[in-house]
């Protein structure tokens, strides 16, 4: 028998759900067991009725399994991915919690509760200690973490050096958010094809708190959420994969660009993330091209977990602007949630016999 740790996929025809699929194929630590669906999948083969979308073919192993509901009845694991929607995982997610599964979350349905950490195992590890408090308040034996919304992620992470160095006060944030942030069939070819919209619903409000909280302190059974500012615009744009923020941002203390990029590119991270599977290495790649990021040439840096700054240089009216691209729906998404399961797995939360 393997020795991994058993693995469910929650939604997994959807665009999340395949890339947990794909990403989970000969992982080291974790065996899928089952994939779930939607009632008209239910019953049936994955590969009958998943409609492929990533480069590459399906998994020879996920092609012949029997998708099964998203109900702990139905799937008994002590780790499940999920790629569901918000309005579903509001109650399929707690069921499983409380019936002894950990949830590593795509969704943003618990992102905003006091005693679930929304993780970047890169930037903020220790909250991951949170489960302790979510499990005695909530009487569950599982738990539910989060990964953040895709546009917070990349520049989440660029932030977190900044914050230790020289302190934040002010961020303005635009993104150019990539097609596939969508899901699919995602937005109607004649919306975006020679266009940009300058508007993505829920978005901004995302994005200007969620680094707040993942860059705050772990303070007993919540997280005090950091003190900095954040103004947010959000756009999409006609680009496959691969998000782009343009950042300004007022530091605590005034540093010059190249002192900002040592700092970049000396960052590591939490012990507690550092070789596991999916860490990336290094967390963030600085280019020093004036054209570069780019998400077309550069979004598979660090097989796609690595963020990837450039353009560092003085801002006009704050202190320093920089370019950040993450691949959204590796590091954003299904990368991002398989990172916190490991580190969660590391952290013994899946239990004695699971840690790694």
């Amino acid at each position: 028998m393997s020795n991994k740790i058993p693995v469910a996929v929650l939604a997994a025809t959807g665009s999340v759900g395949q890339r947990f699929v794909q990403l989970l194929d000969n992982h080291p630590w974790f065996e899928v067991v089952a994939l779930t669906g939607s009632d008209r999948s239910i019953g049936k083969p994955y590969g009958e009725v998943c409609h492929w979308l990533l480069p590459g073919e399906m998994p020879a192993w996920a092609r012949e399994m029997i998708v099964r509901p998203s109900t702990p009845e139905a799937v008994q694991a002590p780790l499940a991915l999920s790629g569901l929607p918000a309005d579903l995982a509001r109650d399929i997610e707690p069921a499983f919690a409380t019936a002894g599964t950990v949830i590593c979350s795509n969704a943003s349905a618990y992102r905003r509760a006091a005693d679930v950490p929304i993780l970047l195992p890169e930037i903020n590890a220790p909250h991951v200690h949170l489960i302790e408090a979510q499990r005695r308040l909530r009487g569950w034996s599982g738990a539910i973490t989060t990964n953040p919304n895709c546009t917070s992620t990349g520049m989440s992470i660029a932030l977190k050096p900044l914050q230790d160095a020289f302190g934040l006060k002010r961020v303005f944030a635009v993104s150019l958010q990539a097609l596939s942030g969508a899901g699919y069939p995602g937005i109607a070819s004649m919306d975006i094809i020679d266009n940009v919209i300058p508007n993505i619903g829920g978005e901004e409000d995302k994005v200007e708190w969620e680094p707040r909280k993942m860059l705050g302190t772990l303070s007993g059974d919540s997280i005090e959420m950091a003190s900095f500012g954040i103004s947010a615009h959000t756009n999409r744009v006609a680009v496959t994969d691969g998000h782009v923020v343009t950042l300004s941002i007022e530091l605590g203390t005034r540093a010059k660009p190249a002192e900002v990029v040592e700092v970049l590119r000396a960052y590591q991270g939490p012990k507690e993330a550092r070789g596991l599977p999916f860490s990336p290495n290094p967390v963030i790649v600085v280019r020093d091209e004036d054209n570069r990021p780019q998400p077309r040439l550069d979004r598979m840096t660090g097989s796609g977990m690595t963020t990837v700054v450039g353009r560092v240089r003085p801002d006009s009216l704050l202190d320093i602007r920089m370019v950040v691209l993450s691949h959204n729906t590796i590091r954003g998404a299904a990368g991002g949630s398989l990172f916190n399961a490991e580190l969660i797995a590391r952290m013994g939360y899946l239990g004695p016999q699971y840690t790694r």
